[in-house]
């Protein structure tokens, strides 16, 4: 059974960071990638990390780069999202994703499975 489970959410004040974490059991995966949303909005793609080449090759929304980092552990089959400087537009439910993507990381409709989210709120 493929399970993918978030933890690491919260609220935290402008400035602030947070380290989402993901783990993901049952699936031998290419490609594991954070998303997020807001209500009314479309999933949008915040970092990926492709496993298949050495280095893993990262990405970035522009949005994010500089703050966000994307890493793994494998001896614990989790994918982190170090999420740094963090600002209230980055407020939103922020999904994890699994799949064998070799076209383009940040296309939601890409990716086999899915976490069920966590909230993170930037907020003063």
């Amino acid at each position: 059974q493929v399970q993918l489970v978030e933890s690491g959410g919260g609220s935290v004040q402008p400035g602030g960071s947070l380290r989402l974490a993901c783990k993901v059991t049952g699936y031998r995966y290419r490609t594991v990638a954070w998303f997020r949303a807001t209500p009314g909005t479309e999933r949008e793609g915040v970092a990926a990390i492709d496993t298949l080449e050495l280095p893993n090759p990262l990405y970035y929304a522009d949005s994010v780069e500089g703050r966000f980092t994307i890493s793994r552990d494998n001896s614990k089959n989790t994918v982190y999202l170090q999420m740094n400087s963090l600002k209230p537009e980055d407020t939103a439910m922020y999904y994890c994703a699994a799949g064998w993507v070799s076209g383009t990381w940040c296309r939601s409709n890409e990716y086999n499975y899915w976490g069920q989210g966590t909230q993170v709120t930037v907020s003063s």
